[in-house]
């Protein structure tokens, strides 16, 4: 079934927990969408698992764009958000609306998501006004990390958590329709989600959140510069093609790959005759 901005309303009115999982190609994009996950993020965290980049500040939207256009060939069911990178949006309203704009006409996004709270929320109302759907992200806003000195977690004195639950209410009425909460106390995430209408997608932030979300490269093993504490290990997927990889290598090292079962055949007769022709 497809999903949609209403499947995360209906979703929170209902008591459903939501899924969601982050995919950057066509190839992932279309496993995630056989298993009937509810969303994928084509997040700028691409700029660190799939660029190498140190952080998130040097994703373009030209990256975000050809990314979210490989995700959506590859994804027929799953509600695709793109991720407004660093300086898309926190110039202007104009320049929010053109390159949300740009995600959905060009990426074939279905929604987009931003970092910020009240500072944002003239941004989210203007692009929501253009008929896009909006996701705000609260507490551990990557984009910021030179202004929070490191990725630490978010709201934990008392001025902090209550600047979190008012931010959460701001772009709620500004009209995003759910809000990531990214590492933040599991206690203070309920009080949000508890606060307000639309659903919490949790990425360290505890189980009371409407749903969750995960970087599939760290829930498989597939990335190990690090590993978040939020981050439940599924799979050692990472070590089973460093397995692989070298196995080939040892087989076509050894003359053991390719056999003759992944080979072609030609003709006795024909080989004669081409060895002949070269006398």
């Amino acid at each position: 079934m497809k999903n949609t901005v209403l499947t995360f309303k209906n979703a929170k009115q209902e008591n459903k927990k939501l899924t969601m999982l982050t995919a950057y190609d066509y190839s992932i994009a279309k496993l995630v969408d056989e298993t009937g996950i509810n969303s994928i993020l084509v997040g700028d965290s691409l700029g660190m698992v799939m660029l190498g980049y140190e952080d998130t500040l040097s994703v373009t939207m030209e990256d975000m764009i050809h990314h979210t256009k490989a995700v959506a060939r590859g994804s027929k069911n799953a509600l695709i958000i793109a991720d407004m990178p660093f300086m898309s949006y926190q110039t202007s309203v104009y320049d929010a609306v053109v390159n949300a704009g740009r995600l959905i006409k060009e990426g074939r996004a279905h929604a987009v998501k931003l970092e910020g709270g009240e500072e944002v929320c003239k941004q989210i109302k203007a692009i929501v006004d253009s008929s896009i759907p909006v996701m705000a992200h609260l507490g551990l806003t990557p984009q910021s990390i030179n202004a929070f000195g490191g990725f630490k977690v978010q709201g934990k004195d008392m001025d902090a958590a209550k600047k979190i639950i008012d931010a959460a209410k701001a772009v709620e009425q500004a009209g995003a329709f759910a809000v990531t909460l990214e590492c933040i106390p599991e206690k203070l995430a309920e009080i949000i989600t508890n606060s307000i209408s639309i659903p919490t997608i949790g990425i360290g932030a505890g189980s009371a959140c409407d749903g969750q979300v995960l970087v599939y490269q760290d829930m498989l093993g597939m990335f190990s510069n690090f590993t978040p504490k939020f981050v439940k290990r599924y799979a050692n997927i990472g070590d089973q093609m460093k397995h692989a990889f070298l196995s080939y290598q040892e087989d076509v090292q050894n003359g053991i790959f390719p056999g003759t079962e992944h080979n072609f055949s030609i003709s006795d007769e024909i080989i004669q005759k081409l060895y002949g022709s070269g006398e």
